[in-house]
C-alpha cells in the first residue's frame, strides 16, 4: 500500500518536472519573427508598429489614423502569430498578449481611454474581469498543485 502510494508520488513528481521544452530559445526566436514578417507587417507605418518591447507608439493625434487604417489590424494579425507560435508569450515589459489585445481595444474604442496606448497601465486587469499580474494570470503555485495532487490520491487509494 505504502509502495504503491509513493511510486505514484515519485511518477507524478518526475512528469510535471519534466515538461519543459529543450527548443524554448527557437521557439522565443521564431516568435519573434512575427514583428519583422513582411506578409503581416507591410502598410502600417514603422513609427506606429507593436514592439517586442510591448509598446504602441501611437500619439493621441494619430488615433484615428491607426485604428480605421491597416495599422490595427496588423497589429492584430502579429498578436495571432504570436499566439499560434507561443500563447503564453510575454513581451520585454511584462504584458502577455491578452494585455496588448485590451489595449488595443481601450485605445481604439469610444470611452474615455480612446487614444490611451499605454500597455502599461493595462497590465492589472481587463473588461472580462481576468485579472493579470504583470502580464501573466496568477495561478496556483506548484507546491499546493503537489499537496492537493497527494492528498486526491490517497483519497482516492482509500475511497474507490
Amino acid at each position: 500500500m505504502a509502495s504503491s502510494l509513493l511510486l505514484l508520488l515519485i511518477l507524478f513528481m518526475s512528469t510535471s518536472l519534466c515538461l519543459s521544452n529543450p527548443d524554448a530559445v527557437g521557439i522565443v526566436a521564431k516568435a519573434l519573427t512575427c514583428f519583422n514578417d513582411h506578409y503581416v507587417y507591410n502598410h502600417c507605418e514603422e513609427a506606429y508598429r507593436l514592439s517586442a518591447e510591448g509598446t504602441i507608439p501611437v500619439p493621441p493625434e494619430g488615433t484615428d489614423v491607426y485604428c480605421s487604417g491597416p495599422c490595427l489590424a496588423e497589429t492584430k494579425l502579429v498578436l495571432s502569430c504570436l499566439h499560434d507560435i507561443l500563447y503564453n508569450f510575454q513581451f520585454y515589459n511584462g504584458a502577455s498578449i491578452q494585455d496588448v489585445r485590451y489595449t488595443l481595444e481601450a485605445g481604439c474604442g469610444y470611452s474615455d481611454r480612446r487614444g490611451d496606448f499605454n500597455v502599461g497601465e493595462h497590465l492589472e486587469g481587463d473588461p472580462y474581469g481576468f485579472y493579470y499580474d504583470h502580464g501573466n494570470k496568477k495561478a496556483i503555485p506548484n507546491y499546493m498543485l503537489l499537496f492537493y495532487s497527494f492528498f486526491l490520491a490517497i483519497w482516492g487509494y482509500y475511497y474507490f
